[in-house]
């Protein structure tokens, strides 16, 4: 090892050659420029003054030319660790995508070809110039010309190639590294404006920057327009916004609250009330308005069972729906989160088979994962009410790829998400040619739910009967209705020539009867395809879409509904002392303590603990100031969890009036995150201000 006075010496020496390059590079600058009017005047004076004057007139230069480069450019030094090889500067490479496959790639390239070479469109593959290689140095960068295996160092020029990650080759035929894994999962999301619309370009060019300079942050743009960052909490959220002001945009912007996600779903019916009475042995209370108000709800030509089987018909009742919703175990919606991308990959295999296209080789490792899937799928789907339900299964939603599921039980079709596997079923029946419309009615329904307009997570949909009227019965009903107008019309014609005599009028007869059959037939012909495709309440694939739409939202609301809230996991490392306001701070936000263990050998508590998402934005000041600084939480996304309380509750037994009261108005933590939601969104909110006001009591104390 060094010691102190070689390091001291080798950093002096460093500096030195860092001056002289500086020195060199700006005595070219000035070489370069015209002799100014100084230079000339010091020509009479001594040779001291004359170097005093260049050396300040290069310094001026200089400063003005950082400052002009700070203000202009900011450069991405890419961090990387040399594998094996020795990387050069100024060498040719290919940039591999986290995507990227060989094996797919390699038959696009020659066996010999190399980055100089003019290659073909590869997907996730470029080529670039390694322009400079630098030595990470604490703040200093030093260059160097090449870097051999095993060690980690800086590479210039690469943000136009690189989005977040990517694998460096000599060889195409390198397997890219699979892209880094962070435990933190974005979750926070906030959208970003500039305070003036000019800057808006400038907005843009930073978010993108900020894109690539943080490996954990999302940048979107919504479907409203929005631009959005997605980032892993409240400390995250805040220094992405601080580098986004003064590093990246470096324009003034105005940010929202942050969006909260929720998911919506169902249970099971409960078996006890809210004073853990068990439900249909206590004595009703007769809440005659709440039975009307829930009848309400339901509008007419909507038939809803006692076991919440909706029956709907599309507006011109040429189609009838019978839409059922149930809970899906916790263990299945766990499992189509997990294989979301496998889910969307079967979901393009499928379209592409039936777009009848000459789809590329399925890959065998593909179709094992699928199989092993399905079998899990099918281990966790067990009992009376889901037997045959994976072969059943219709589409998954919302997106096609998530955690709800449409199912089919009618007679009649067939039509599986399993296609890909072989077992694909050619068939033309009459509802082939609109199932597409029945998927997609249940994509809308599974994005936006009734409760607040989140999407739906853990639900089953599985439509029982759907009916169509026969296509050549609704054309001929509505021909023959035709035909009769036409003729009728024709009568009206030809009535006022009754006057002539009657070999005219027989005449005239066959004549216009042999005119009129054509005629008559051409309109008929035209408007054959027309009928079942649309009337006056437009196309009947549309019809069918807003149909199986509304009888997803009521076969939803015919069950206990329940929101679901992000959770995080928090770990907080506190003393004794402070223990007992670590859990007063924690129970305030409604968060639950899992664990709480002693560190060996130390008197530090380490408490593992569940919060809600929307409960943590000021908890890590909070907990803060409370323990005078303790105690210092951790907090990271896990899963999301049922909020146990039912949003619509109201009181219904007389235990329960006598527990909560007539109007029941005590905290419902679900109403009010509800609520939150749909005020965001400008949707309907059912509040009671004020109801009988009351003077107000002064709480000083009288003098």
């Amino acid at each position: 090892p060094l010691t102190q006075e070689e390091i001291a010496h080798r950093r002096e020496l460093a500096k030195q050659r860092h001056a002289e390059k500086l020195a060199a590079s700006q005595g070219k600058e000035l070489s370069e420029k015209p002799p100014s009017e100084n230079s000339s005047e010091v020509t009479g004076n001594t040779g001291d003054t004359k170097e005093q004057q260049l050396s300040g007139q290069v310094e001026s230069v200089t400063s003005k030319a950082m400052k002009q480069e700070a203000d202009s450019k900011e450069s991405f030094i890419a961090f990387a660790r040399v594998f094996s090889g020795v990387v050069q500067k100024g060498q040719k490479i290919f940039v591999l995508g986290p995507k990227y496959d060989p094996a797919e790639s390699l038959h696009k390239l020659s066996s010999q070809c190399s980055a100089t070479n003019d290659l073909p469109l590869v997907p996730h593959m470029t080529c670039c110039t390694l322009e400079n290689l630098y030595l990470l140095m604490g703040r200093e960068l030093e260059d160097l010309e090449e870097v051999p295996a095993g060690n980690v160092l800086g590479i210039g020029g690469l943000q136009d190639f690189v989005l977040k990650s990517a694998t460096l080759s000599t060889s195409p035929a390198c397997p890219p590294f699979t892209p880094l894994n962070f435990e933190a999962t974005p979750i926070v999301r906030v959208a970003v404006e500039p305070k003036h619309p000019s800057d808006m370009p400038q907005l843009v060019r930073g978010m993108k920057l900020l894109n690539q300079a943080d490996p954990c942050v999302q940048v979107l743009i919504q479907e409203t327009g929005e631009h959005v960052l997605v980032t892993a909490g409240e400390v995250h959220l805040q220094r992405c916004l601080d580098d986004l002001k003064e590093r990246f945009a470096k324009v003034e912007i105005s940010v929202s609250a942050p969006i909260i996600p929720f998911r919506e779903t169902i249970t099971r019916p409960p078996k006890v009330d809210m004073v853990n009475e068990e439900i249909g042995k206590q004595q009703k209370v007769a809440v005659i308005h709440q039975a009307k108000e829930d009848q309400n709800k339901i509008p007419e030509g909507i038939q809803v069972d006692s076991d919440g089987l909706v029956t709907i018909s599309t507006p011109n009742k040429q189609a009838t729906l019978s839409v059922r919703a149930m809970p899906l175990p916790e263990e299945v919606t766990k499992l189509l989160e997990e294989n979301s991308d496998l889910i969307r990959t079967m979901e393009q295999l499928n379209t592409s088979l039936n777009e009848d296209k000459k789809s590329h080789e399925i890959n065998q490792k593909t179709l094992d994962r699928i199989k092993e899937f399905k079998q899990k799928l099918e281990q966790n789907l067990q009992g009376r009410k889901w037997r045959n339900a994976v072969d059943q299964i219709w589409s998954f939603g919302p997106r096609k790829c998530g955690p709800n599921i449409l199912l089919y039980n009618f007679e009649g079709y067939k039509r599986s998400v399993w296609q890909c596997l072989g077992n694909t079923v050619r068939e033309v029946n009459k509802y082939r040619d609109f199932d597409n419309s029945i998927v997609s009615g249940f994509q809308l329904a599974t994005l936006s739910g009734p409760m607040c307009e989140e999407p739906l997570m853990g639900v089953c949909f599985t439509v029982e009967k759907w009916e169509i009227n026969k296509v050549g019965e609704m054309t001929s009903s509505q021909d023959s209705g035709e035909c009769d107008a036409i003729e009728h019309k024709q009568n009206e014609d030809t009535t006022p020539a009754s006057s002539c005599t009657d070999e005219v009028c027989s005449a005239n007869e066959h004549q216009d009867s042999s005119q009129s059959v054509p005629k008559s037939s051409e309109k008929i012909s035209k408007h054959k395809g027309e009928v079942l495709l649309a009337d006056c309440y437009g196309p009947f694939s549309g019809q069918l879409i807003a149909t199986m739409k509304e009888a997803c939202r009521y076969a939803l609301q015919a069950k206990p509904q329940r929101l679901m809230a992000a959770m995080y996991t928090c770990e907080i490392m506190a003393t004794a002392e402070v223990l007992g306001r670590v859990y007063a701070v924690l129970s305030k936000r409604e968060g639950r303590v899992l664990q709480e263990e002693m560190k060996e050998g130390t008197d530090v508590f380490i408490i593992k603990a569940v919060l809600p998402v929307a409960e943590s934005f000021g908890f890590a000041d909070e907990i803060r100031k409370r323990t005078s600084g303790l105690a210092s939480p951790q907090l990271v996304f896990s899963h999301w969890e049922i909020i146990s309380s039912d949003p619509f509750w109201v009181p219904t037994t007389e235990e329960e009036y006598l527990h909560f009261g007539e109007k029941a108005d005590s905290e419902n933590q679900a109403r009010k995150y509800m609520n939150a939601v749909r005020k965001r969104k400008g949707l309907y909110v059912e509040e009671k201000i004020v109801e009988h006001a009351e003077k107000q009591r002064t709480l000083s104390r009288n003098k």
